[in-house]
């Protein structure tokens, strides 16, 4: 598995709408590549995403991870602020080391809930959403994406999984705290990929 991950390091708004196209065109071009892609997590507020992590899984995965990663730009006057003299906006995708294994269900306590929002009827009105906390670390997580408590015990401990792998790098190695540093670390210069405009068509490279 690579997991990679989109982030607006702490940019403006614009880079947050930039990041929510990019989360989109990811997990699009990754289905067309053959490539499994799988949201494990994402991060925002009204104006989009903040952060955001895939999994990639397939024979064209390792290709695929490699022609995204870097600086992503977007040209474009703001949507928001229309005055605003700034018309470039950076976003990063980087790959993040690969996971400790999954926790094992024993080192963890599951509480069920009712799960609420999007889902449909029956997300509503059943018990399929989870709360997991891993009893060593007491680090906690609710997930409620899924319409199955099995599926939604899965993704906690993927997530708990990443949050033990954040912790372990804080601890031990706060110099190469590569997930949480890339929230703050775009580079600007020699994108890998730029947009133009409203409708972010892609330009060529030479």
């Amino acid at each position: 598995m690579i997991y990679l991950q989109i982030s607006t390091a702490q940019g403006p708004a614009e880079c947050r709408q930039f990041a929510g196209f990019a989360l989109h065109t990811l997990v699009t071009e990754a289905a067309q590549a053959q490539v499994t892609v799988d949201v494990l997590e994402q991060s925002g507020d009204e104006h989009e995403i903040r952060s955001a992590v895939i999994v990639l899984t397939g024979k064209n995965a390792e290709t695929f991870a490699q022609q995204q990663q870097g600086t992503w730009q977007w040209t474009c006057p703001s949507r928001l602020r229309p005055r605003h003299p700034r018309k470039n906006w950076y976003i990063g995708v980087c790959r993040l080391p690969a996971l400790p294994p999954l926790p094992a269900e024993s080192e963890v306590v599951f509480q069920t809930c009712r799960a609420s929002g999007k889902g449909g009827q029956h997300v509503n009105t059943t018990d399929s959403a989870v709360r997991a906390t891993h009893l060593a670390s007491g680090i906690s997580v609710r997930v409620a994406g899924e319409r199955s408590q099995h599926a939604n015990k899965k993704r906690a401990r993927e997530l708990l999984a990443l949050k033990l792998a954040e912790q372990h790098q804080q601890v031990l190695d706060r110099h190469a705290r590569q997930q949480h540093n890339q929230l703050y670390q775009v580079a600007r210069g020699n994108p890998q990929r730029v947009f133009v405009g409203p409708d972010f068509r892609e330009k060529s490279l030479p």
